[in-house]
């Protein structure tokens, strides 16, 4: 079987792939003009194309044909976290959301977090890099961190939204019922939906009122207590469980 290659260009109808693609193309993998790819743009669209040039700084390529192919979940799928102290634990999480299926990805400043500035361009690449491996059709935005304050107060945030926490609820709402419930039971099939995971030091209890001054609901992701990461993790697959498309 022919190994297919995969290679990400915004702008297909270009003809040339952007010069890091292109310097894997033909110094890494040695392609050449007849070679056949397989380009992605990250925003829906497969090109099958043809090498027509090839050197160690630059790939033209002819465009053979193209697939659309249907979104594999229903509804944007967004997860905001609050960076791990750790950039490999954070790069780690990039990677599998991506993988899983995720639709925006947003980074959080908030009172507990052990980490405040995170360049964004690494985290990008690695976007990239699990959309080409994952194969999937849609590259995610990338938001830059924003403080909790801020983003929880935005006005393009979907109305499924949620904040996943560990703290007892009457410490948070002394007039409300006592129950966390499980995300998974109240996420609505095909409805764009938002996951707030906080930092190692969980968000505080006057966060948790402030987002849900704003229309957050206080969710919980099981009884074991989660890293960051691993939270995030569990949270964005929920939100692709109920967005299938194939159920």
């Amino acid at each position: 079987m022919k190994e297919q290659r995969f290679f990400y260009n915004p702008q297909p109808e270009s003809g040339v792939l952007p010069a890091e693609e292109a310097q894997h193309a033909t110094r890494v993998l040695r392609l050449g003009p007849g070679d056949e790819i397989y380009v992605m743009d990250g925003a829906g669209a497969f090109h099958t194309a043809l090498i027509t040039e090839a050197s160690n700084h630059r790939c033209a390529y002819s465009i053979t044909s193209s697939m659309h192919p249907a979104p594999e979940w229903s509804g944007r799928i967004h997860l905001a976290v609050a960076p791990t102290k750790s950039l490999d634990r954070l790069e780690w999480l990039t990677e599998k959301a991506m993988e899983i299926g995720i639709d925006r990805m947003s980074l959080l400043d908030c009172r507990n977090s052990e980490r405040h500035v995170v360049k964004t361009e690494r985290l990008f690449k690695i976007l990239v890099s699990a959309m080409k491996q994952s194969r999937k059709a849609w590259l995610p935005q990338l938001d830059a961190m924003e403080p909790f304050a801020s983003f929880v107060g935005r006005s393009d945030l979907p109305p499924c939204r949620f904040i996943a926490h560990c703290h007892d609820p009457r410490d948070v709402d002394p007039d409300g019922d006592g129950v966390l419930p499980f995300l998974g039971d109240v996420l609505r099939r095909g409805e764009d939906a938002l996951v707030l995971v906080g930092p190692e030091g969980d968000f505080s209890v006057d966060e948790v009122r402030q987002a849900a001054s704003c229309g957050f609901v206080s969710v919980s992701l099981g009884s074991s207590r989660l890293r960051t990461e691993t939270a995030a993790l569990v949270a964005t697959h929920l939100m692709r469980l109920s967005a299938r498309n194939d159920v």
